[in-house]
């Protein structure tokens, strides 16, 4: 399956044209975050067949040069989220690699599909796209997942993203929770968590390449 059948298969059981509409007057009339061209580009970057790791964002960042369309990840010159900061301290403390770059994209090619749940924002205004119809339209991106792939893990970090478990087959893929990585909750149990090193040992349990989670050469290019 690739992205091309989900599209068509979420349109033809949603009408997305008031969120088209929407979208049309908002880009026209306003400053939106990401650039229209990278709305997409977590479904560009990581094949369907290719996905073997989903991690939740809630909208994209509201500031300039931030979003690119990748949850968590922002401009290879923008300056760190706090967020995105304390993922990297996770991650050196769990498997001992320091990432320089604010990219993801390196991770996105890995088969990490870093999902917004809400896929545009107004600039200075976190939220400000949400309701328009993007949570229906991801909803049924993470349901189809569930469905038509085996063996994927679900990175769940803080509430809005784990309520999403509903959508999933927690029979056949591996859930990993803790609390968001944002400075309010990530002293209440995301440091600690290891989500990098779990991920990869069950991947390696199926079967599957492991992620390589730390940075490479060529993060900051395409």
């Amino acid at each position: 399956m690739e992205w091309s059948e989900v599209f068509h298969n979420i349109t033809t059981k949603h009408d997305f044209k008031a969120m088209h509409d929407f979208l049309e007057k908002e880009y026209t009339t306003q400053v939106v975050y990401p650039d229209r061209e990278n709305i997409y580009q977590a479904f560009d970057l990581t094949p369907f067949e290719d996905i073997k790791v989903v991690i939740l964002g809630q909208d994209p960042y509201h500031g300039p040069n931030q979003a690119h369309g990748l949850a968590f990840s922002v401009q290879p010159n923008a300056k760190f989220p706090p967020s995105l900061r304390n993922m990297y301290q996770e991650l050196e403390d769990d498997i001992g690699c320091r990432r320089q770059s604010p990219h993801l994209q390196d991770w996105a090619r890995e088969g990490v599909l870093l999902l917004n749940t809400v896929l545009t924002v107004r600039q200075g205004e976190a939220h400000s796209h949400k309701d328009i119809g993007w949570e229906v339209f991801t909803d049924e991106v993470i349901r189809t997942i569930s469905e038509e792939r085996e063996d994927v893990v679900f990175i769940l970090w803080g509430k809005p993203a784990q309520q999403k478990i509903k959508l999933i087959d927690t029979s056949k893929h591996f859930i990993i929770k803790s609390p968001h990585p944002s400075p309010l909750s990530a002293y209440r149990g995301f440091f600690g968590s290891k989500p990098y090193s779990k991920a990869n040992a069950y991947l390696e349990s199926k079967g599957r390449t492991p992620i390589q989670w730390c940075e490479r050469e060529d993060t900051t290019h395409g």
